[in-house]
């Protein structure tokens, strides 16, 4: 009996922590974005390539978990700040791939940096000897995530 009180008290603080650290990240990436000039889902969409990388609308909206008519308008302003190149897919004209400009390469290399240096000066924060366990922790703790989503 006493386990499974456990799991359960355990279970309340989990969801109060993952709360309020999709909080926390939503801020840190909206920093990172306003700093950037970007809006905080240009930010997420540009971080989802890798500079020699193409991917189709279809794809980047199913990664972002947003409609077709709202991906269009994210796609609209990184083509305006010339961070992404359209072509319209001639076979499938409701179908177009997207890349990163040359500019849009340095963009992402300098937000991935960026990226990275917020999460050294969050370690910074944390003992030394808890890098690894909170490392080991979270990898954890995404493993499981991800396998209860592939089963709901």
């Amino acid at each position: 009996m006493a386990i499974k009180e456990d799991v359960a008290k355990n279970a309340g603080k989990l969801a109060d922590l993952t709360f309020s650290l999709l909080a926390s990240c939503q801020e840190k990436e909206n920093r990172l974005a306003e700093q950037h000039g970007l809006t905080q889902a240009e930010f997420r969409c540009l971080r989802l390539f890798s500079a020699d990388e193409s991917l189709n609308n279809k794809q980047i909206a199913e990664r972002m978990g947003l409609s077709p008519s709202r991906l269009t308008r994210i796609i609209d302003g990184l083509v305006k700040k010339e961070y992404i190149n359209r072509e319209i897919d001639i076979s499938d004209r409701r179908n177009m791939r997207v890349s990163l400009s040359r500019k849009g390469i340095q963009i992402v290399q300098l937000l991935n940096k960026a990226y990275v240096d917020i999460h050294r000066e969050i370690l910074e924060d944390i003992d030394e000897s808890q890098h690894q366990p909170l490392i080991t922790a979270m990898t954890s703790l995404l493993s499981a995530l991800q396998n209860w989503i592939s089963k709901t």
